[in-house]
């Protein structure tokens, strides 16, 4: 990032510049309906309007909505319209004419020039796939007997008949004001658009005016989808840190802002530069997520993300001291700033790619994780890897620290050992894996790799080998006496249960592996404590619902 000259000598442009930088921060800082009384109650509302970014005043349009908003769009230049067209009035890359058609509503004030001065900066293009999409147009010299229905046009000089269709109540009350508007400034001009809206084909028209848009939001900042798309290139993010100060991260439970530290600390010239880079980012991101680059929502999401690396690559290279975030914003580019954040995520996202290429990393396209693991790898593996929340159907979320990548890097330290302990319990090879998958009579996703497991630890008990496969119907009774003591309130494991079970599987785990055996077995008999310890001590048998926890020969799957 520039910090500015060195002499800190002005002009006259850049003290305008900077107070509008300012102007810029304030009106940011106020809730939206106050921005929009703010502007429109200014005492020369139109000079400030028009001074400011089209961009700017779009998100404050949509924050507040444009049915409440109008007075704002009528305000604006028409270089400023045609941009909230730009941004408004598209899906993707088609023209949504029922959106251009409610901007244009919007404009429409007391001053009717104004309305056509902003009119005719809207895209020929576009206009014409407006009367073609809402009209009929007839031509009365080819067919002066023409048979229409509802609203009609005629030309003054009496060649076309104009059929309104598609349109109703106010809609239909616009596209009349708009052709009248047209024919009342040009007649000439306006039958001539009329002439070639019969004869265009609308998917060129379409094509001509998406380059013209396209072009102009690169001028607003929006790069091409090539250029966006590096910015999510990998780069070397330097030394990680020492072991030392990753489990600090992981101790710490506060989290500073790194973005604010360094927005402190800067100058306003600095600032000023630095929030142009922002804007960049998050258009580019914008661009290079293929999202509407005015559809408010996928605005606030992208500048989160944009947040987010951004927060993650200061933390980095700060090395996690917030006094250095305005020095590393002054030496390094925020774009690099930017790619080191995602960098880092990129990492965990290759070395969970790599496990679940391993031989024996899923069967049937099972992976051989435990559930929350599994949910955890997967998320990943996203395009944009993310991190799993501890709460039931929660949807994954971007990493913000490195407290937190730091817990996924546990996370896929344990699932690296549930892949070698699973793959060695299903005999080391997908041919011999498939075979004892066999026996349970199911698919593998619907055996479940918990329910597996919970299996292999029962026959270890009952038969002291590594043997993986139902509970034999006639002794699940015995398999709870070897399991439970105490009373129905307050059940127990017998001492010696978990050691057992460790003692038959573990010689044949990789070592690497046994901490990992050695938590699921313990996690699993808890579980069917939890869950069959009262009942079986209440009743001398274990309940049916056992086989919801653990196949049992001829019970449910």
């Amino acid at each position: 990032m520039s910090n500015g000259n060195g002499n800190g000598s002005r002009g006259n442009g850049s003290d305008l510049q900077q107070a509008l930088s300012t102007l810029r921060r304030q009106l940011a800082s106020l809730p939206a309906r106050k921005r929009l009384d703010a502007l429109i109650e200014a005492r020369d509302a139109r000079a400030l309007v028009r001074s400011l970014p089209a961009e700017d005043l779009y998100f404050t349009l949509m924050e507040v909505g444009l049915a409440d908003s109008t007075e704002l769009v009528q305000l604006a230049s028409p270089e400023q319209f045609r941009t909230f067209v730009d941004l408004g009035g598209w899906k993707k890359d088609q023209v949504a004419l029922h959106e251009v058609l409610t901007w244009l509503r919007a404009a429409r004030g007391d001053a009717s020039e104004d309305f056509l001065r902003k009119l005719r900066m809207v895209d020929t293009e576009v206009l014409e796939l407006l009367v073609r999409e809402f009209t009929l147009i007839h031509d009365l010299e080819e067919n002066p007997d023409v048979h229409v229905e509802g609203v009609t046009l005629e030309t003054p000089e009496g060649r076309y008949l104009v059929e309104f269709k598609g349109v109703e109540g106010p809609e239909l009350a616009a596209m009349r004001s708009i052709l009248n508007d047209l024919i009342a400034d040009n007649p000439f001009e306006a039958v001539r658009f009329l002439e070639a809206t019969r004869w265009e084909v609308p998917g060129e028209l379409e094509e001509t005016a998406w380059r013209f848009r396209t072009a102009r939001l690169q001028d607003l900042g929006f790069p091409a989808l090539e250029e966006a798309a590096r910015l999510f290139s990998r780069v070397d993010t330097g030394p990680a840190p020492a072991p030392a100060v990753v489990a600090a991260l992981v101790a710490s439970k506060g989290q500073p802002d790194y973005l604010e530290a360094a927005f402190r600390a800067l100058d306003d010239v600095e600032r000023e530069n630095l929030e142009a880079e922002l804007r960049y980012l998050a258009n580019a991101t914008l661009v290079a997520e293929v999202e509407d680059p005015g559809d408010l929502d996928a605005i606030r999401r992208v500048g989160e993300m944009v947040r987010d690396y951004l927060l993650l690559g200061l933390e980095h290279l700060t090395g996690g001291d917030p006094s250095r975030a305005a020095q590393v914003v002054r030496d390094t580019e925020t774009r690099r700033v930017f790619q080191v954040g995602f960098s880092l995520t990129l990492t965990l996202k290759f070395r969970a790619d790599r496990l679940m290429k391993q031989p024996l990393a899923q069967v049937e396209g099972t992976p051989l994780l435990f559930p929350e693991d599994a949910a955890a790898v997967e998320a990943l593996r996203r395009k944009r890897p993310r991190r799993v929340l501890k709460v039931p159907g929660a949807e994954p979320v971007p990493f913000r620290s490195r407290r937190e990548l730091a817990a996924s890097e546990e996370v896929l330290a344990r699932a690296e050992a549930q892949v070698a302990l699973l793959g060695v319990l299903l005999g080391g090879t997908k041919e011999r894996a498939r075979e004892v998958l066999a026996r349970f009579g199911v698919e593998p996703r619907v055996l479940g790799v918990d329910r597996f497991f919970a299996a292999t630890v029962a026959l270890a008990l009952l038969e002291g080998k590594v043997d993986p496969r139902p509970v034999p119907s006639a002794r699940r009774d015995e398999l709870g006496a070897m399991l439970f003591e105490g009373t129905p309130e307050a059940p127990r494991l017998l001492p010696d249960v978990a050691a057992r079970a460790v003692a038959v599987l573990e010689p044949a785990v990789p070592e690497s592996a046994r901490p990992e055996l050695r938590r699921r077995v313990a996690s699993t008999l808890a579980r069917l404590l939890e869950e069959l310890a009262p009942s079986f001590l209440q009743e001398g048998k274990l309940n049916p619902i056992a086989s919801v926890l653990l196949p049992i020969e001829g019970g449910e799957p």
